[in-house]
Formats: structure tokens, C-alpha cells, sequence
């Protein structure tokens, strides 16, 4: 059987091959080369070098702050998300009446688009706001709370499956052994259940950093980076780059590249740093 399916492997490997290839390879290539370039379309594209990289850093007064933001809204997001969604998960975990129930009611807000979330909570939100004679885009920081708390009510749900997933793959046997011994709730935590978690860890930190790191449709019906762009992550300030500046199509193609290189320089750092953690049951 085994070597029949290596004798057929190009058959079943081939078709997602060539959509990666059309989907992903090509157009990053072709965005590669077009960060070098003056354009307005890809016909018309002229070298000019590392200017447009220049201007990203140096002649654009919206990118840096926009990674600031980014970085500081990942943050809070990663450790919020997690945190929630591993209590969560623990609570549903124990014999209790509900908890399908629960887990389905917790799960369910991710099923909701990015675009419909947006704006129910900026309805919520500004309704919230009113009272104090404020909106979302009265302030910048309004505006991030606001896409915490958003982002949080979206995603704790999706990650607390996984992780109610890595808690039901522990052996009885061990949490039994512990008992025995003596380990109270909290030590059985720290050193049983956390760390035959970890695989689950790192797939839930690797998805909440990189959906929090390049968050932009919420982000665009929340506040569309309101007031003036002390709201915007960095996704959003490249698609303004992009299409709403004339000319500055190749500084915000720069930025996708700086900004995609980030990403994964992150992701691959913290993918070594949880995976070194994980341990064989």
C-alpha cells in the first residue's frame, strides 16, 4: 500500500501544488519586484530601486506608529485570548451539566465575518460611548480597546476547542498518579496539564499572533483607522497606502513586504520557542 502511494504521490500532491504556486508563490514574487517599482498598474511598472522603502520608513508618517499599534494590540490579544480560552477550557473540561451547550455558545462568535462583526460592535460600542458624550473614533486608544475586545469575543471561543481538545488527550493515569501523591489542583496544572498542553499552546499562539498581527477587516468596519489614522494596524494603513494615495502604489506594496517579513520572522520565533517546550506523552 505504501508504495503504491508513493508511486502516485505527484497525483495527489500535484493539484495543491499548482494552487500554491498560482495563489501564493506568483503573486508574492511578482509583489516582490513590484516593491522596487514606481506603478499604477503592472504594466506600467519602472525600477526605482529602495525608494519606495525609504519612503515607507522615512517619508510616510503612518507606518511606523501602525506597527506600534500592531505590536502593542498583538500582545494584549495573544495573552488575553489565551488566557480566557485555556479557563474556559478547563471549567468545560470538569463533569458538569451544559457544557456542550457552553462550548457551542462560546464557539459559535467565530462563525460570524469579520465586515458584520465590525459593525455590530461599533453599534454596540458607540451606544456605550454615548452616554459619555464620546464614539470610537472620539480617540485613537478607544478604537484598539475596542478591537481587543472585539477580537477576544471573536476568537477565545475557536481557541478554547483546541485547547479542550489537548486537555482530553492527557491520561487519567497521570492525573490519578498525581493525586495519589499528593499534588494539590495547582500543582497538577503547572506540571501536568500545562505542559502535556504545550502542542495545543503553540498552535493556539501561533493563530492568534498571526490573526492579530495582519487583522484588517474588523479594523476597517470597526473604525476605519478613526480618527485620522490613530486606529489603524498595519494592514490597514497598507490598503490606504495602496489605493487611497496616488502614486504611492509601490510604497504600500513595500510595506506588504516589510510588514510580511515581520510576520513570519515572529511566527517562526515563536513556533521554535513553544515547540522546545512540548513534551511526548
Amino acid at each position: 500500500m505504501q508504495k503504491n502511494l508513493r508511486r502516485y504521490w505527484a497525483v495527489f500532491t500535484l493539484p495543491t501544488l499548482i494552487c500554491f504556486i498560482i495563489a501564493f508563490l506568483i503573486p508574492f514574487i511578482l509583489g516582490f519586484g513590484l516593491s522596487f517599482a514606481k506603478f499604477t498598474t503592472v504594466m506600467d511598472a519602472h525600477f526605482v530601486g529602495f525608494s519606495n522603502y525609504i519612503k515607507a520608513f522615512s517619508g510616510d508618517d503612518t507606518f511606523l506608529p501602525a506597527l506600534l499599534r500592531t505590536a502593542v494590540f498583538t500582545v494584549a490579544c495573544v495573552v488575553l485570548i489565551n488566557l480566557l480560552a485555556f479557563l474556559f477550557a478547563l471549567l468545560l473540561t470538569r463533569k458538569m451539566r451544559g457544557t456542550n451547550f457552553f462550548r457551542t455558545v462560546f464557539f459559535m462568535p467565530n462563525l460570524i465575518g469579520g465586515i458584520v462583526l465590525g459593525y455590530i460592535w461599533q453599534l454596540i460600542f458607540n451606544g456605550i460611548l454615548a452616554k459619555y458624550s464620546l464614539t470610537l473614533t472620539s480617540d485613537g486608544k478607544y478604537g484598539i480597546i475596542g478591537l481587543i475586545i472585539l477580537m477576544c469575543w471573536q476568537m477565545t471561543g475557536y481557541m478554547m476547542v483546541i485547547y479542550i481538545a489537548g486537555l482530553q488527550s492527557i491520561s487519567p493515569d497521570l492525573i490519578e498518579a498525581a493525586v495519589i501523591d499528593g499534588a494539590s489542583p495547582w500543582q497538577t496544572l503547572i506540571h501536568i496539564k500545562i505542559p502535556m498542553v504545550m502542542p495545543s499552546i503553540t498552535i493556539c499562539m501561533f493563530m492568534t499572533l498571526t490573526n492579530s498581527f495582519k487583522l484588517f477587516d474588523q479594523n476597517l468596519s470597526l473604525t476605519n483607522g478613526a480618527p485620522g489614522d490613530d486606529s489603524a494596524l498595519v494592514a490597514l494603513d497598507i490598503y490606504k497606502t495602496f489605493y487611497n494615495r496616488p502614486g504611492y502604489e509601490g510604497v504600500g506594496q513595500a510595506k506588504a513586504v516589510i510588514f510580511a517579513v515581520i510576520l513570519a520572522v515572529i511566527a517562526i520565533v515563536q513556533l521554535r520557542l513553544t515547540r522546545s517546550r512540548e513534551v511526548e506523552a
